[in-house]
């Protein structure tokens, strides 16, 4: 208890020391981005993670919770309503969890492949009804507000991008909490028996349906949270911010990030909000490298970043994971080098016509010199990295070799 309590301490000091330790505007809001991103994303593994429900349209209830926090700001400027900005995220969860109630009281019956074509059906439905229904959706203008307005909050006014992020920071910490606290309820531990194995669920008198259900409408709410969170930072919601490519981005937030585990879809989250933040200034190909970063991952690490960490448990506990230092060196070596020859082939296909400089070397797509270094260096890469990996494997297994009972690790060596 005392360990976890120390976690949370650890958590809320980072996101307070953050801002102070980046100043620049453009680390705050990405900072702000990533506690976003990381509502949305945990309240995505509630559904799929936890529960094994496959979403494509969790996207709708972010969108949704986004919207009605809009028009809510907009009441406030109104003076319709009088109420501090810092509760807007509560209103977007509320109608997030609204919507929940309503599409999984019928939605939560089936799981598998029948509630994955449910859930793609009504997000497609709500995403068409955003541009026929302009009085709530306003088009494809959207709607904007402003979040100046009303009474401050000690002081502080949210003019100020830095105040925008405490405020998305302290709320994401809170859903972070209230989501991991579900985990640990009979409800959460449930959602992951059906998840397993819903006939045994059943069998003990656990309603399968009423579980998916719970499961779905937590995720609704902390998702419409993450969509007010979202219009209190950019003051306008617009129809890309619930149809299916922000339902396939979410997805992608928890795969790599890793399923299952409940920081996984942090990591993913801040994973993909540098892709999209900062490799999206360097390149205009950084949805290819997204693509392929999450085809890597399915075919290589299917339990995500967050997995493959925790595949060093074993070796962190006997003490051996020191054996894997240098294999993991020399395997790291040309896999890196690899890498970047592909990256940079990549970009050179791309940039015909065009010299331009990469890693300080100038390469020309037209010169056939310039293909040929770099396929040769490629390619001396990739053989070298496939003469590695028997090291790494042989590693890899006396790493998580159990010593014979009796003997300690320094007598088995």
């Amino acid at each position: 208890m005392l360990r976890k309590s120390i976690v949370w301490i650890v958590f809320a000091i980072v996101l307070i020391a953050l801002p102070q330790i980046f100043t620049s505007v453009f680390s705050v809001s990405i900072f702000t981005q990533m506690t976003i991103a990381i509502v949305f994303a945990l309240s995505y593994n509630m559904l799929l993670g936890q529960g094994g429900m496959l979403s494509f349209g969790h996207a709708v209830y972010f969108g949704l919770g986004g919207f009605m926090a809009v028009h809510a700001l907009l009441m406030i400027e109104n003076e319709t309503m009088y109420f501090s900005v810092t509760l807007i995220p509560l209103v977007g969860g509320l109608f997030g969890l609204l919507a929940a109630l309503f599409i999984g009281s019928f939605s939560t019956h089936k799981a598998g492949t029948v509630f994955a074509m449910i859930s793609l059906g009504i997000g497609e439905l709500i995403a068409a009804s955003s541009l026929i229904l302009v009085s709530f959706f306003g088009g494809e203008a959207g709607v904007s507000g402003d979040r100046t307005y009303g009474p401050t909050f000690f002081g502080f006014d949210f003019a100020q991008g830095i105040e925008v992020y405490y405020l998305a920071a302290a709320w994401m910490f809170v859903a972070t909490l209230c989501m991991y606290l579900f985990t640990q309820t009979p409800a959460g531990r449930m959602a992951n028996a059906v998840r397993d194995n819903p006939e045994r669920a059943e069998f003990i008198g656990y309603s399968a349906r009423r579980v998916r259900f719970i499961s779905f409408a937590m995720a609704g709410l902390f998702a419409g949270i993450a969509g007010g969170l979202f219009a209190v930072n950019y003051e306008i919601l617009t129809e890309e911010n619930l149809n299916a490519a922000s339902s396939g981005r979410v997805l992608l937030m928890a795969y790599i990030g890793g399923l299952g585990f409940f920081i996984g879809p942090i990591v993913g989250a801040i994973v993909l909000t540098l892709i999209n933040s900062l490799l999206s200034n360097y390149t205009t190909l950084w949805m290819l490298y997204l693509g392929i970063l999450f085809v890597l991952t399915v075919m290589f690490l299917p339990r995500g970043l967050t997995g493959f960490l925790m595949m060093h448990r074993v070796p962190w506990h006997l003490s051996k994971l020191r054996l894997l230092a240098l294999p993991y060196t020399l395997t790291s070596i040309p896999g890196a080098v690899f890498l970047l020859g592909m990256v940079a082939m990549i970009e050179m296909s791309h940039a015909s016509g065009t010299e331009f400089v990469y890693l300080g070397i100038a390469l020309n797509p037209d010169g056939y010199g310039s293909w040929a270094l770099l396929v040769g260096v490629t390619a001396v890469a990739f053989y070298v990295l496939r003469l590695t990996l028997p090291r790494l494997r042989d590693a890899w297994s006396a790493a998580n070799t159990m010593p014979p009972a009796g003997k300690s690790e320094g007598e088995q060596s």
